[in-house]
């Protein structure tokens, strides 16, 4: 009877491999603001081809299943008592269909003052991992288990812009909150704060998809109708004092995943503020191999790293939120996400737009901090 093994020959070896051999092909080598700006239009169309996401605008285009009206379900109510100093928050629950099978569940907060008295633009406030989605990210505490997630990680970012004075959308990705597969659904708190991740990517990836390229579009349908209101729908955003214009995106953790591949793929978002998703993929996304499916796109990594995805972005206003102890930074902890953002540093600097990019590091682990909010209007010109 032989006895079990304590030799292993595993994959990681051969994959770092064949990273070093070939990844970030696409990378920026020429020099001048005229290549890099064709450089951008042709990364973003690869970009958009890798996640899928061209796929999927030519499956539910307009023509076949126009986006749905945004319904609000019920009559809105108080938020949790404002911070001090704070404006109150009206939060209204809604439902929008993206296409024709498809329907996406978000809170709409709106600050509780008068309409001249709002900020004008919209945020949308993208959720992460392990808050039950839209409840952390608008601040919903009923369920003792999502108050602790937003304690823990300052997790109601949307609540937060809100009480600053803006109009805040904050939906349920794909595989989150109402939005869970058959896998995880459930009341029990250790489903209602899971993903279906797994799940959504299994089926994707085969048809052609991933995950964040079903994010990304349904949030693009969702700015397009919004941009394109009319009627009932236009109606509501005026009763809000929002500015369909004017819409900004911000996420934590995975929320600033999909506020990356969203930012990057469109070029009319006001601002992006990304917290704890920054660094470069080898460290974090190879070696840390065993992260949620929703970051891994098939043949992404020969292409662009992280950083190359953020200089999409570029001039657009951008502030990136690091900690440094996250472990999700890799083994080599900041000095990764340095590498990075010094790619989008000279993005920024071909534009002569320095100032429209902020990096805010904090102390501590993988957490969400207020203070990248303070520095909108610094990087907004």
């Amino acid at each position: 009877m032989s006895e079990v093994s304590q030799i292993y020959y595993d994959s990681l070896r051969g994959m770092l491999s064949r990273f070093d051999e070939r990844a970030r092909r696409d990378r920026f080598r020429l020099s001048g603001l005229s290549d890099f700006k064709s450089w951008q239009e042709r990364e973003r169309k690869v970009l958009t081809g890798l996640i899928g996401l061209d796929r999927l605008q030519e499956d539910s285009g307009e023509e076949r299943y126009p986006a749905g009206r945004l319904e609000i379900v019920g009559e809105g109510c108080s938020a949790e008592a404002p911070r001090p100093g704070s404006n109150p928050v009206i939060r209204y629950k809604c439902l929008f269909r993206v296409d024709g099978y498809t329907v996406m569940p978000m809170y709409i907060l709106v600050p509780g003052v008068e309409q001249e008295d709002r900020k004008k633009g919209i945020w949308i406030a993208l959720a992460g991992h392990q808050g039950a989605g839209k409840e952390s990210v608008a601040g919903v505490r009923d369920i003792p288990a999502i108050s602790e997630r937003i304690d823990f990680f300052n997790y109601d970012y949307g609540l937060q812009l809100a009480e600053r004075g803006y109009t805040v959308i904050c939906p349920d990705p794909r595989g989150f909150g109402e939005r869970r597969d058959a896998a995880v659904q459930g009341d029990e708190p250790e489903r209602l704060l899971a993903c279906s991740c797994r799940n959504v990517s299994n089926m994707a990836i085969p048809l052609g998809f991933s995950v964040i390229g079903l994010c990304t579009f349904d949030i693009c349908r969702l700015m397009d109708h919004l941009k394109r209101a009319s009627g009932g729908d236009r109606d509501i955003l005026n009763s809000f004092g929002a500015d369909p214009g004017d819409i900004s995106v911000i996420g934590f953790s995975g929320g600033g995943m999909q506020a990356l591949y969203l930012s990057a793929v469109r070029r009319d978002i006001s601002r992006t503020v990304i917290s704890g998703y920054m660094y470069g993929f080898r460290d974090s996304l190879l070696i840390l191999n065993n992260n949620c499916s929703c970051n891994y796109v098939p043949g992404l990594w020969e292409h662009l790293d992280m950083g190359d995805i953020a200089s999409l972005i570029a001039p657009g206003p951008l502030v990136i939120q690091s900690c440094g102890d996250d472990r999700l930074n890799g083994p080599r902890g900041l000095e990764n996400v340095y590498e990075q953002t010094e790619i989008i540093r000279r993005a920024y600097g071909l534009y002569g737009a320095e100032e429209r990019f902020r990096h805010d590091i904090r102390p501590g682990g993988h957490h969400f901090h207020s203070e990248c909010l303070d520095m909108i209007d610094d990087v907004t010109l």
